[in-house]
């Protein structure tokens, strides 16, 4: 460990010769979050509609109202005509067309089955999904509401659905997660994919290669430097994500530094290996990018859910670290779960960030020999 440490002051000194490298590793993960939490957002509020109101009664004008006043839809236009109603999706003026037939409020009144149709675009699959979650729920609410006192609407079956550890549905606390692990991932890969390249320009690989130094000692050394600086950089935007965006921490501080650093050690690995392999630090850069960048958003179930995917895939998203760190991290911070509930992912984390360092030494083992 002596000479590992004494590899980590070395590092250390140089990175604070370089006062711009220590603020972009420190401050631009933060500068991410701001960017990316704000711009990413799943949930599709201010839907166009469109009305195809037939029927004229206190109750289709009821319905409209629930649709206008639920924060999700904004009135766009009023037609009195099929064709209409097609122009309006046709122009894409409106997203989705509320279609009330005539005798709507008749059949209310009498505890019939009262139709209506939400006509949707489907350009979009994503959006014509949840606006027709949204349309269906809204039915669902205000139908008790219109039918007369003593009148039951048929059919009487009713969803009374409750979602756990984010009730309110918030894209958010779903994205930032995510985020957090792009992030942390990128920063730690590229910092230490450039060290040893750095070293290998500036010529001062030669020197190392004649000290008395064992090449596991020189790698710990190389990160423990960078992974003070990518925890410090972590904890700040997990910090900022709490205050700007409203994430929780229902599990305890421990689980999470575990889980994090976990995963830094593992990230920091995978930039040293690069670095072994790369010769200059502009492939170096494109390399971390390559390795870190697509991986941890198509593989990790940051967006896409991994269960969608077809098996072959599936097989290859075992090999990405991030899909355990999401796993830890929305367990930790959205459902309060104990380090004994995560055993698989963080134990997984830590053969991951053994197999780089080990191949990592190796590797550099081979370039020094």
């Amino acid at each position: 460990m002596k000479k590992a440490l004494a590899v980590g002051r070395k590092e250390l000194r140089q990175i604070a010769r370089d006062r711009r490298t220590l603020l972009i590793l420190v401050f631009v993960p933060a500068f991410f979050l701001l960017l990316y939490g704000y711009a990413l957002n799943f949930d599709i509020r201010h839907v166009q509609l469109g009305v195809e109101d037939r029927d004229g009664t206190p109750e289709s004008r009821a319905i409209v109202s629930a649709f206008v006043n639920s924060g999700y839809f904004d009135l766009a236009s009023v037609v009195f005509d099929p064709e209409e109603a097609e122009r309006l999706l046709d122009l894409n003026t409106a997203r989705a067309v509320l279609v009330i037939p005539e005798g709507f409020g008749r059949d209310v009144g009498a505890g019939h089955e009262a139709t209506v149709q939400v006509i949707i675009s489907g350009d979009n699959a994503n959006t014509a999904t949840t606006v027709m979650g949204y349309a269906g729920s809204i039915l669902r609410t205000v139908g008790p509401q219109i039918a007369p006192g003593g009148v039951q609407l048929q059919p009487p079956l009713t969803v009374e659905p409750r979602i756990w550890y984010n009730p309110e549905l918030r894209s958010t606390l779903f994205l930032v997660p995510g985020l957090i692990a792009y992030i942390a991932m990128i920063t730690a890969v590229t910092s230490t994919a450039l060290s040893i390249v750095r070293e290998k320009e500036f010529g001062t690989m030669e020197q190392v290669r004649m000290a008395p130094l064992d090449t596991f000692s020189f790698v710990v050394g190389k990160t423990i430097p960078y992974f003070v600086i990518a925890l410090a950089s972590a904890a700040l935007i997990i910090l900022a994500s709490m205050v700007l965006f409203g994430l929780p921490m229902r599990g305890n501080w421990l689980s999470l530094v575990v889980a994090l650093s976990l995963f830094l050690v593992g990230a920091l690995g995978t930039g040293l290996l690069i670095s072994t392999v790369a010769e200059t630090q502009q492939i170096a850069f494109q390399l971390a990018l390559l390795i870190s960048l697509l991986p941890t958003i198509m593989l990790s179930g940051f967006i896409f859910p991994i269960s969608s995917m077809p098996p072959a895939l599936q097989l290859v998203t075992y090999l990405v670290p991030a899909r355990y760190f999401l796993t830890a991290l929305r367990g930790i911070v959205l459902k309060g779960s104990s380090i004994a509930h995560l055993i698989a992912p963080l134990a997984a984390l830590g053969v991951y960030a053994l197999a780089m360092l080990s191949l990592a030494s190796v590797r550099l083992a081979r370039e020094r020999a």
